[in-house]
């Protein structure tokens, strides 16, 4: 179950790498395929036959657990943030494809998701479905992290900074764990602020990390013209899609914290392109709504 095929890294520019683990599946992939790796066989071990995840409208973690379960035998269940989608379904290419593979949904107010680790709110979940097995918003827990740390081989040994984007923090986690004692973990964080530093710290014992938190372009989901434009062109360049959430503000960051010397020239990258593809869709009919260019 989800053995996955190595993919040799791509050469950008100078000494920054891409490693393009957005292409280990096709609807399961990059970092939200490492996560549900180890999760999946211990679901599969303990006798679960449905998932239960949360998720907001545009979701890559609700997109990838929905075609996991579709493929690997699992009754799928949704939990999403906003009553007000229910009857937006076919305009939504995310909560349109979770459901073509099977996922149920349940649409809950704003305040009723933030009682998502609860322990009556999922009582009340196993009430209504049935026994099944969680996974937390974002995919993030200690299996998902060790699946994480998968992400890095010993052909990556030669690299001086690792570069990723980070949502909940678990990818990064276990690309810190996995990391070796002469490298640098840069994450770039979709959110403003810096309040996950503590979340990842309960996951990890090293402190050859930071968090670069001046590249979120205003926020998760936000984006400008000039973020548009980076990430188009860097398709045309480089033959490389990155999304608007997460890679694609990464990869701004590197090339600018490189043009501004704050990145050594001589400094070994990798950088890695964690998927989040399929939001792209959503996004381009926001900017629509906005009168903003679309990204290719």
């Amino acid at each position: 179950m989800l053995a996955i095929t190595d993919i040799p890294n791509v050469f950008i520019d100078h000494n920054l790498w891409l490693k393009p683990d957005y292409l280990n599946h096709e609807s399961i992939s990059g970092n939200k395929y490492r996560k549900l790796k180890y999760n999946l066989l211990e679901a599969k071990k303990n006798g679960h036959s449905r998932l239960l995840t949360f998720g907001g409208a545009y979701s890559n973690h609700i997109a990838a657990v929905a075609s996991a379960g579709k493929e690997f035998g699992f009754k799928t269940i949704g939990i999403i943030r906003g009553e007000e989608l229910q009857d937006k379904i076919k305009s939504n290419a995310t909560l349109l494809f979770a459901e073509s593979c099977g996922m149920q949904f349940k649409f809950v107010t704003r305040d009723a998701y933030r009682l998502k680790t609860e322990t009556e709110f999922l009582k009340m979940l196993k009430l209504k479905f049935g026994d099944f097995y969680l996974l937390p918003e974002g995919g993030t827990n200690q299996l998902a992290i060790h699946g994480c740390a998968e992400i890095l081989t010993k052909d990556d040994a030669h690299y001086d900074l690792i570069c990723c984007p980070v949502g909940t923090g678990g990818t990064i986690a276990g690309i810190i764990n996995a990391s070796l004692p002469h490298q640098k973990i840069l994450g770039f964080p979709a959110l403003k602020g810096d309040f996950l530093k503590t979340d990842i710290t309960k996951f990890v014992n090293k402190s050859n990390w930071e968090l670069i938190t001046d590249y979120h372009f205003g926020g998760y989901a936000e984006i400008n013209e000039e973020l548009i434009s980076f990430i188009n062109q860097f398709k045309v360049d480089f033959d490389i899609p990155l999304d608007p959430i997460y890679t694609g503000k990464m990869m701004f960051g590197i090339m600018d914290m490189t043009a501004k010397n704050k990145i050594s020239k001589e400094t070994k990258i990798l950088a890695i392109h964690t998927g989040g593809l399929q939001g792209i869709k959503g996004m381009n009919v926001k900017l629509e709504q906005k009168k903003l260019s679309k990204l290719v």
